[in-house]
């Protein structure tokens, strides 16, 4: 048996990071990650991407889930430009160039799961598309 005990998290209760350059205009809580949580394998949260905002172009080595809780919005995945709402599920490959971009009038919200054990494991590789 495991020695790491089960939690709950809400995201009311975890302080929210903001992105407002060049990765992209959205913010996060991350709910579940080592750093800050007793917790290792994965690492979750809630993205909220407001209207004309984004998640630039990147990747990262880790594959990604996203499902989406409210709103719509445009993921691109390699070229592939796909419009989600809710109920969604998206599968990003590890290694995969993917951003969003809600083009559309209402506040954008996803559920984020990553296999890693804390959210700074991830290096984010953000690709310059001039």
């Amino acid at each position: 048996m495991s020695e790491i005990e089960s939690f709950v998290t809400r995201v009311e209760d975890v302080k929210p990071a903001a992105w407002n350059d060049q990765r992209g205009r959205l913010s996060f809580h991350t709910l579940i990650s080592g750093e800050s949580t007793p917790s290792d394998g994965l690492v979750a949260g809630v993205a909220i991407v407001e209207p004309g905002g984004a998640l630039a172009l990147h990747s990262h080595a880790q594959p990604e889930i996203y499902f989406v809780l409210e709103g719509a919005a445009i993921v691109t995945i390699e070229g592939v430009e796909r419009t989600v709402s809710p109920g969604a599920a998206v599968f990003i490959p590890g290694a995969a160039r993917h951003s969003v971009r809600n083009a559309f009038d209402k506040t954008f919200r996803f559920f984020y799961v990553f296999p890693a054990d804390r959210f700074d494991q991830i290096q984010y590789n953000f690709v310059d598309e001039a």
